[in-house]
This record gives C-alpha cells, structure tokens and sequence, in this order.
C-alpha cells in the first residue's frame, strides 16, 4: 500500500492501530516534531508542518541521545506502552521515529502490546529500513510506501551513486529473489569475489531484495513474497554482522 506525502500520515493511522510508514530517503526525521531536548515519551510543543496528528493527542519516541548509541531500548519502550493503560476515550497517537532503532527487546516489548491492541491507540512507526524491524511486527502491520513511479522497479536507498549502478543492484537483487537453490552458489561466488566493498555491495543488494519483496507482497497481494522474507532478513542480518558472504547466501536462502 502506498501513501501520497506525509500529511496522509494521521488519516491512514488512525484507521489501524499499528502502521508502519516507510518514509522518502530525503525525508529527515529530525523535522517531524523532534522536542529540542527530550529521551522520553512526552507529548512535544508543536507539530512544525502539521504532517502528523495534533500534539494534544499525539506522543513521540525517539532515540535516548544520552547514550552513545541511537538506540531505543527497551526501558525507553516500556515507560513509553505505560502511557497506553489510560482510561481515554478518544484517539491517541503513538509516534516511534525511527522505528528500526528498536533493539530486539524492544521491539518484542511493542509487540505484547500491540498484539492486545486498546481501541483509541494508533501506534505509527516511521522507518527508512523496514527490514530492520522483527518479521513479526512486518508481518501484522500494516505498510505503506511513498508513492513512486514504476515503484516496483525503484530500488530503496542504497550506497550506489549512479543510475547505472542502481540499475545493476536492481537487477541482482530480482535474481537473488528468483534464485533457485541450484543457482546460490554461483550468484553467491559472484557476489563474494567484488573487488570493492564486496560485504557493502552485498547489503546493498540483499536490502533491494528485501524492500522489492514488501513492495511485491502489498502491491499484488501475493502472499508467496511473505514467505521469503524471514530467509532475507535473517541473511541481512548475518553480513551485516560480519558473517561469512559466500556460505550465508547459500546457506540461508536455500
């Protein structure tokens, strides 16, 4: 499903109580009712663009900037789902940007919550990188892109610079996908031996991959692009954290 900018955002939210917002590469998080100084859920002063719902009954997360790391941890989520247990009547908003700076225990803590659902909560999770959120959370949310033209042939943000390359990553990203387990090994050796960033080039593709597969499953309703998606997350995953490139690609799509 598709969205037209961001100020289809409280509408489409408000119709769910779980939506996952995949945001343009250009878009700054920063800009959407960022409080100047806050780590903890509060509701902020103003909405600068009015993109999203009114501050009265909105409530943002973001990453504790105290830490090193841009992470939101799973105290952070906890105090945050705290303010669900309220005996309001009337929609609230829960805003969690980005959303795939949940480590994994917060992410399993959203999920208890967000499986028992209160009728006036709306939780909008605003994300460049969908694949980095838990299959299951994928899974029952729902997701929507920005509307682009021959959106199934946009690759999502990569490190290519040209169109030429882009292209290129496009292309192995959909051989990947169709690849039978007789063809791994071959694309995998291929992969591997890149003679520049060959780790990079390969999350590059894999990410393709990955965000061609959601853009398939919710453009055509297939439920065949689902299905491949936890082997393509849990490879992503493996490269990204140094695993071997070769032998993850054939061992995890088979």
């Amino acid at each position: 499903m598709f969205f037209d900018s961001l100020t289809d955002i409280p509408k489409i939210a408000s119709k769910t109580s779980c939506t996952i917002f995949v945001v343009p590469p250009d878009t700054k998080l920063e800009t959407l009712a960022k409080p100047k100084s806050s780590t903890k859920a509060k509701t902020p002063p103003t909405t600068p663009d009015d993109s999203l719902p009114s501050p009265k009954n909105t409530l943002y997360l973001y990453p504790d900037e105290s830490k090193a790391t841009r992470v939101i941890s799973v105290e952070q989520i906890r105090e945050f789902l705290a303010l669900t247990n309220s005996r309001e009547t009337k929609d609230r908003f829960f805003v969690i940007t980005p959303a795939d700076a949940m480590n994994e225990a917060a992410q399993n803590a959203f999920l208890k919550t967000f499986e028992e659902p209160k009728d006036f909560c709306h939780f909008a999770l605003l994300t460049e990188q969908p694949g980095a959120l838990l299959p299951t959370i994928l899974s029952r949310a729902q997701i929507f892109f920005p509307r682009l033209e021959n959106t199934l042939d946009t690759p999502p943000k990569v490190n290519a610079k040209t169109p030429a390359a882009q292209a290129k990553i496009l292309d192995q990203a959909k051989k990947l996908i169709s690849a039978s387990p007789r063809d791994l090994p071959v694309i995998a050796a291929d992969l591997a031996k890149a003679k520049t960033k060959p780790r990079e080039q390969a999350l590059d593709i894999i990410s393709a991959a990955i965000e061609l597969l959601y853009k398939s499953y919710f453009k055509t309703g297939n439920a065949k692009f689902l299905t491949k998606l936890p082997a393509f997350l849990k490879l992503h995953d493996a490269i990204q954290k140094g695993g071997h490139i070769k032998l993850h690609l054939v061992a995890d799509l088979r």
